[in-house]
């Protein structure tokens, strides 16, 4: 299966699906600002903080990168079995970014815009989702047609060779809604997805990050407002998780990938479990791997041009 481009000759339709949260902020002000891409909306998840304050959250990110005309679609609250989602509860802080927003949600749901979107511009419309998988499922399941008609999208989930960092089973997006990630890695929607394995061993650090806010950067001001000292992970630096999953858009030749059917683990202790095949075992009847089409999982990172593409792009004024 094909990854994305990253030579273009038109900006392209991108919905970005989020639950900030400090470090979706970084991945929202790049995509924002970038040329190659037209964000036509955000929808908005549980995760990082309950649905109410992640609605918020990104409502402010927007007021402060100046683009208010991307319309924001409020989420679903919890995971398709049911309940409020369990996560954090961050409410963006910062200076002047501790205020209401003035701009307001549509009234259309996440899941609605998505398949409106979706309809409206067939192959043309990726998504980025950054936290649980959620909204994207139920567009797939109200729609028969979705997976076939969105351009492709881009996952941050999962661990395959890592442990989890909820459990030693499961990475915290997967978990959060593992029904909901099966279902998208087995929709036949064209899918590429990056786990912890790869984003927890690149960071920036305490040094990097001083660079950057104190740049003159467009965004430099804001951001060291958001993430603060109390963000910073002792002498690792700051974690990159949805930065990162945002270059598999902007810089997809910084990564290898491999390819194979993912099948998330739904219920018991394993639950948030994604399992990749290989392809090692050649299959000769039909069961629950043979049925469904490959997805593309990032196995290595450049990880160093990675960091230097990132300090770049956020240090333009």
């Amino acid at each position: 299966m094909a990854v994305p481009s990253s030579k273009i000759s038109t900006r392209q339709k991108l919905i970005i699906d989020s639950d900030p949260g400090v470090d979706d902020s970084m991945a929202l002000f790049l995509a924002l600002e970038s040329d190659e891409w037209d964000i036509i909306g955000i929808t908005t998840i549980f995760g990082n903080a309950s649905i109410e304050n992640s609605t918020r959250n990104a409502l402010l990110l927007l007021e402060k990168a100046g683009r208010t005309d991307v319309p924001v679609a409020r989420g679903h609250e919890g995971p398709l079995k049911g309940g409020k989602g369990e996560g954090g509860d961050y409410v963006m802080d910062g200076g002047h970014l501790h205020k209401e927003p003035t701009q307001k949600v549509i009234d259309k749901t996440a899941t609605q815009f998505l398949v409106d979107k979706i309809n409206e511009f067939p192959g043309e419309v990726s998504i980025l989702a950054l936290g649980p998988l959620t909204n994207v499922a139920l567009a797939i399941k109200q729609d028969p047609s979705f997976a076939s008609k969105v351009k492709q999208i881009v996952v941050l989930g999962g661990s395959y060779f890592e442990l989890g960092n909820v459990n030693p089973a499961a990475e915290y997006n997967i978990y959060a809604d593992a029904l909901a990630a099966d279902i998208v890695f087995t929709s036949g929607a064209k899918v590429t997805v990056i786990g912890i394995n790869i984003t927890n061993y690149v960071s920036f650090s305490a040094e990097d990050f001083k660079k950057v806010t104190e740049s003159g950067g467009k965004h430099a001001k804001v951001l060291g407002e958001i993430y603060g000292s109390s963000y910073l992970v002792s002498t690792d630096g700051i974690f990159l998780h949805d930065t990162l999953a945002y270059l598999v858009f902007a810089r997809p030749d910084l990564f290898s990938f491999k390819t194979g059917v993912v099948r998330v683990e739904t219920r018991g202790i394993f639950e948030g479990l994604t399992l990749l095949d290989h392809g090692v075992k050649k299959w000769t009847t039909k069961n629950h791997w043979t049925e469904h089409d490959p997805i593309n999982v990032v196995w290595t990172i450049k990880g160093d041009e990675a960091l230097n593409y990132i300090r770049q792009e956020l240090m333009k004024p």
